[in-house]
């Protein structure tokens, strides 16, 4: 008799898709801080060498075909450590799901298989729930970092002829939902991570507002000073009874007071970029943020 696992309940699946030059890892990182204390609410946190060099190959073999019967449980049955008859909610990370960095903008358009392969994945898991999780960026600093990630020397070596004033989140998730409509979406803004980063996680995880996690407030310390927040975690040690909302209102008066300035400044080295150049695609990105939190089975983490 076979040992192998068997994958034949349904389940909650969490995907984190980037987007790229966002969170660099640091979502499953956090979240991985966390797995025993997890595990026993049900949730599976597999390390990413269990499962996205997979993805990835399973998807490039389907292209646009269906599922194989039993495909699914063959995935689950290898990312899971975990006994599978345990885990209710799987939560995945996989920020090269769309594309790689180089080919981002391949065939004129910002990642264009997204479609394609978020359809293969929803036709994988079509009897699991499934919910989408991404983080955008002002493309005003998301484009230099993400060329910064690739081979190309120039930046219209990556972007392919599309004009860095058409790179329009809104229309990028809009394509999403468009194509699995079932599919609840969950953005924020990158540039808001550290005021929201421990919301983010919970709702990754299905968790209660007030359930304590390690690593909740890692990405305020990445900008604050070391006094900063050693002042701002004894602060909260000696009122444990304040509300997610009166923390928040405490996190801005801290970075307003303790933020390390050389840690908020991002490299603009792009020929022909100007200060002028660069307020106008910040501006439109603002106004891009309001139109992409009111789509349809979008939800957006916002301070």
């Amino acid at each position: 008799m076979s040992g192998r696992k068997k994958a034949q309940k349904t389940m909650q699946i969490v995907l984190h898709a980037g987007v790229h030059a966002t969170d660099s890892d640091r979502l499953l990182k956090t979240l991985l801080r966390n797995r025993d204390g997890l595990r026993p609410e049900g949730i599976g946190l597999p390390g990413p060498g269990k499962y996205r060099k997979l993805i990835s190959e399973t998807l490039n073999t389907l292209g646009s075909l269906e599922p194989a019967v039993g495909a699914r449980d063959v995935l689950i049955d290898a990312v899971l450590d975990d006994d599978i008859g345990h885990v209710d909610r799987l939560i995945l990370s996989h920020d090269n799901l769309f594309s790689v960095p180089k080919i981002a903008f391949q065939g004129g358009v910002i990642y264009r298989k997204a479609e394609q392969r978020l359809q293969s994945l929803r036709r994988m898991f079509a009897e699991d729930s499934f919910e989408l999780f991404l983080s955008v960026r002002n493309p005003a600093t998301f484009l230099p970092a993400l060329l910064a990630a690739t081979p190309h020397a120039e930046l219209s070596d990556l972007l392919k002829g599309v004009n860095p004033a058409d790179v329009r989140w809104s229309d990028f998730v809009a394509r999403l939902t468009d194509a699995v409509p079932d599919v609840p979406i969950t953005v924020w803004c990158d540039e808001d991570s550290p005021l929201v980063w421990g919301e983010i996680l919970r709702e990754m995880a299905a968790l209660p507002p007030a359930y304590p996690l390690i690593g909740a407030y890692s990405r305020m310390a990445e900008i604050t000073t070391k006094e900063g927040m050693s002042r701002f975690r004894s602060y909260l040690a000696e009122r444990p009874d304040l509300t997610e909302i009166q923390i928040r209102r405490v996190m801005v008066a801290f970075l307003d007071k303790y933020a390390d300035d050389s840690k908020l400044e991002d490299e603009l080295d792009i020929p022909g970029w100007t200060d002028e150049y660069v307020s106008g695609l910040t501006e439109q990105y603002e106004d891009d943020i309001f139109e992409l939190a009111r789509l349809p089975g979008v939800t957006m983490i916002a301070p």
